[in-house]
C-alpha cells in the first residue's frame, strides 16, 4: 500500500473500533446518542463529505460522494445512527480496495515498462561522462557496460555482447550483437562492453516512443467504455430524481408516514451508486493493455483491443511477415551475357534500394558496388528498378516490368521470386531469389483458425507460383499474388465488404511499405517492429518481436478482456437492478443496500484484475 492508503486503513480500523464502542456505550454515557455516533462517523467520513461539498461548489453535483453523503446524513436525520456509520465505513473499505487494485494494475504496467534508462555514459574530450539520456546528441559515442540498459538507439562501433530484449519483445532469448549491428534503447546489455554511435535523440528513440504509447493508450476508449461514461452521466441524476419521487409519492398517495419512505429513498440512493461500473470496466481494459504489453504486444488504445477481439478476417503481407524476409540468390540464368555480368548489372541497378531483394542481389555480387557508375535511378512501385549503368538503361524487376518495356522474356521453372534483367530492349536473363517461411508461421495460421478467425488471406507482389507455394505450405484460405500497393488496398476493400457487420479485419504487415493497407484495415498490426519507428507510428497494434504466432495470443488477450468487461457490466447492472427493485418495494434494508454498492464493486474489481494475465 501507499502511504495514503495506509492512512485510510488506520482510519477504517479506528472508526470500526469507535463504532463498536458507540454501540456498547450509547445508553451509558450522559450525552445524546447522536453525538456518540458522530465521532466514528466523522472519523471515517469527513473526506467524503468534504469532496461532496467541494464538487457541489464546482458544479459537479451527481457523483458517488454526493450519493453517500446524502444517504448517510439522511440516515442520521431519521435516527439510523449505526447504519449511517456502517454505510460510510463499508464504502471506505470498498474505496480502499479499489485504490489498491488500481495501484496494482498500474504497478504491473510500470514494472513492465520500467525500461527508461536513468543515465547514459558518453565519451567527450577523451573521458566518459555520465549524463541524462536527454543530453546526448545524435552521432555521439556512448559506452554500454554489462548490466546496463541501452539508453538510446545506436549502432555498435566496437565490442560484442548479448542483449536481453524481454522488456520490449516479451521473449527471454538473448540477441547477439557486434560491430555494425543496431541496438535499441530499453534492452539490457548482458555480457560484453559496447561502444556505439547514437542514431537518434532520446525523445525519438524506441523506448521513448513505447513509453508514450502505453501512457496515452487510455485516451482511446473502447465503445464499451464510452457506453459506461454516457450511462453514468444520465444514470446518477436519474436515480437521485427517483429517490426524491420514492420519498414523496407513496406518502402522498397512500397517506403512510413520511419516515418509512424517506428511509427507503436513502436506501435506494446507497444501492444506486455506480462505482462497480465506473471503475471496473476501465480497469479491465487497462489491465488487458498491460497483460498484452507483458507479452511484447503494444496496443495503442482500448478501442483497438476491442476491435481485435472481434477479428473475423486476418490479412497478411508475405515478405517479412510470414516469411523471414532474408532473400538468397538460388539460381542465375543468363541468356545474352555471362553470368557474372548479369548479377553485376542487377546489383548496380539496385544499389540505391533498401528492399530485401536488392540487398540479396548485392550480397550475391560480393564486390564493392561502384555507385558512380549508376545514374538516373527510378524506383517503379511494385515492378522493380530502372537505372542508367555505364550510360545504358537497365531494367531490373518482375514480369510486369518486362511487359511494360516490351522485352521478350520467359518464366523460370524454379519456384522463387524471379528478377528479370533487360537493357536497350534486350532480355539478358533472370535471377531466382528465394525466401524461407518463418518457423512459427504455420503455427500462427492454425492458432488463428482455432481462435475462430473465419478467413486467413495473404497478399503479395510476388509471382503466383511463389505465393501459391507459401499459401499451400501454411494452409491459408486465400492467396492473391502479383499485386501493386494500390491492388492490396483494393483487395482489402473487397474483404471488408464481405465480412459481417460486427466482425473486424486485421492486416498484418511490416508497418513501412504497407502503411496504406494498415490504415485502411479495422486493425493494423505491425510485425517485427523492434526499433522500427514507422511500424510504431503506422499500426494500431505492434508485435515487438518477429513471431506471427503472437497475433493469436493478442486476439486471445483481447477477447478475454472484452469478456471480463461484459461480465462486470451484466453482473453490476443485474445485482443493482434487483436491489433497486427491492428498495422501491420497501423490502431492502441499509445493510443489503451497502452490499449492493460496495460488495458488487469489490467483486467486479477482483474480476477486472484477471485481465492483467498474459495468456
Amino acid at each position: 500500500m501507499t502511504k495514503k492508503q495506509k492512512k485510510t486503513l488506520y482510519r477504517i480500523i479506528a472508526a470500526a473500533v469507535l463504532l463498536v464502542a458507540a454501540v456498547l456505550t450509547k445508553d451509558k454515557l450522559p450525552i445524546p446518542e447522536l453525538v456518540v455516533f458522530l465521532v466514528p462517523y466523522f472519523t471515517i467520513g469527513w473526506d467524503i463529505l468534504w469532496k461532496a461539498l467541494r464538487n457541489i461548489k464546482n458544479g459537479q453535483v451527481f457523483d458517488e460522494n454526493f450519493l453517500m453523503a446524502l444517504a448517510t446524513v439522511g440516515a442520521l436525520a431519521i435516527g439510523e445512527y449505526p447504519e449511517a456509520v456502517f454505510v460510510m465505513l463499508f464504502y471506505q473499505v470498498g474505496e480502499l480496495f479499489q485504490a489498491v487494485a488500481v495501484g496494482k494494475s498500474r504497478q504491473s504496467i510500470a514494472a513492465l515498462m520500467d525500461i527508461r534508462p536513468d543515465s547514459a555514459n558518453v565519451e567527450r574530450n577523451g573521458t566518459v561522462e555520465t549524463v541524462d539520456p536527454d543530453e546526448v546528441a545524435v552521432g555521439e559515442t556512448i559506452v554500454i557496460r554489462p548490466g546496463e540498459r541501452v539508453p538510446i538507439d545506436a549502432v555498435v562501433l566496437e565490442g560484442t555482447s548479448t542483449l536481453n530484449t524481454a522488456a520490449l519483445t516479451g521473449e527471454s532469448l538473448p540477441r547477439d550483437v557486434g560491430p555494425g549491428d543496431d541496438v535499441v534503447s530499453g534492452c539490457v546489455n548482458l555480457s560484453g562492453l559496447l561502444r556505439a554511435r547514437t542514431t537518434k535523440e532520446f525523445g525519438d528513440s524506441t523506448v521513448a516512443k513505447i513509453l508514450d504509447l502505453v501512457e496515452n493508450s487510455s485516451s482511446k476508449k473502447a465503445k464499451t467504455e464510452q457506453f459506461i461514461t454516457r450511462f453514468a452521466k444520465y444514470y446518477t441524476p436519474a436515480v437521485v430524481i427517483g429517490a426524491v419521487l420514492l420519498a414523496l409519492l407513496p406518502p402522498l398517495i397512500t397517506g403512510e408516514g413520511w419516515t418509512r419512505w424517506f428511509r427507503q429513498a436513502l436506501i435506494f440512493l446507497v444501492i444506486s451508486c455506480p462505482c462497480a461500473l465506473v471503475i471496473s470496466v476501465p480497469l479491465t481494459f487497462f489491465g488487458g493493455i498491460g497483460g498484452a504489453s507483458k507479452a511484447g504486444i503494444l496496443v495503442k488504445g482500448s478501442n483497438y483491443l476491442e476491435a481485435l477481439a472481434r477479428t473475423e478476417v486476418v490479412v497478411f503481407d508475405k515478405t517479412g511477415t510470414l516469411t523471414q524476409g532474408v532473400f538468397n540468390v538460388t539460381a542465375i540464368h543468363p541468356q545474352e551475357c555471362p553470368q557474372a555480368q548479369l548479377i553485376e548489372l542487377a546489383a548496380l541497378a539496385e544499389s540505391y534500394s533498401n528492399h530485401p531483394i536488392a540487398r540479396s542481389l548485392r550480397d550475391a555480387y560480393d564486390k564493392e558496388v561502384d555507385e558512380s557508375r549508376v545514374t538516373h535511378v527510378v524506383e517503379l512501385a511494385g515492378r522493380g528498378m530502372k537505372a542508367d549503368v555505364d550510360g545504358r538503361t537497365v531494367y531490373v524487376g518482375n514480369d510486369k516490368l518486362m511487359e511494360e518495356v516490351g522485352v521478350d522474356w520467359h518464366p523460370c521453372h524454379q519456384v522463387g521470386t524471379t528478377v528479370h534483367v533487360a537493357t536497350q530492349g534486350n532480355y539478358l536473363g533472370h535471377i531466382v531469389i528465394s525466401d524461407q517461411v518463418k518457423p512459427d508461421a504455420g503455427e500462427a495460421i492454425s492458432a488463428l483458425k482455432a481462435a475462430g478467425v473465419k478467413k486467413t488471406v495473404m497478399l503479395t507482389g510476388d509471382a503466383k507460383e511463389v505465393g501459391a507455394a507459401v499459401g499451400e505450405q501454411l494452409g491459408l484460405d486465400e492467396v492473391h499474388a502479383q499485386l501493386l500497393p494500390a491492388d492490396k488496398v483494393a483487395r482489402v476493400e473487397e474483404l471488408l465488404e464481405k465480412k459481417s457487420p460486427k466482425g473486424t479485419l486485421a492486416f498484418v504487415g511490416d508497418g513501412i511499405n504497407d502503411a496504406p493497407v494498415l490504415s485502411r484495415s479495422d486493425v493494423g498490426v505491425a510485425m517485427g517492429a523492434l526499433g522500427s519507428d514507422a511500424a510504431i507510428e503506422a499500426a494500431d497494434v505492434v508485435l515487438m518481436d518477429d513471431k506471427p504466432s503472437k497475433l493469436a495470443q493478442a486476439i486471445r488477450i483481447a477477447r478475454r478482456t472484452l469478456r471480463i468487461a461484459n461480465q462486470n457490466i451484466v453482473f453490476a447492472l443485474g445485482v443493482k437492478g434487483i436491489f433497486l427493485a427491492m428498495g422501491v418495494l420497501g423490502v431492502a434494508n441499509m445493510w443489503e443496500a451497502t452490499f449492493a454498492d460496495v460488495g458488487v464493486s469489490v467483486i467486479a474489481i477482483l474480476n477486472a484484475t484477471r485481465a492483467l494475465k498474459e495468456g
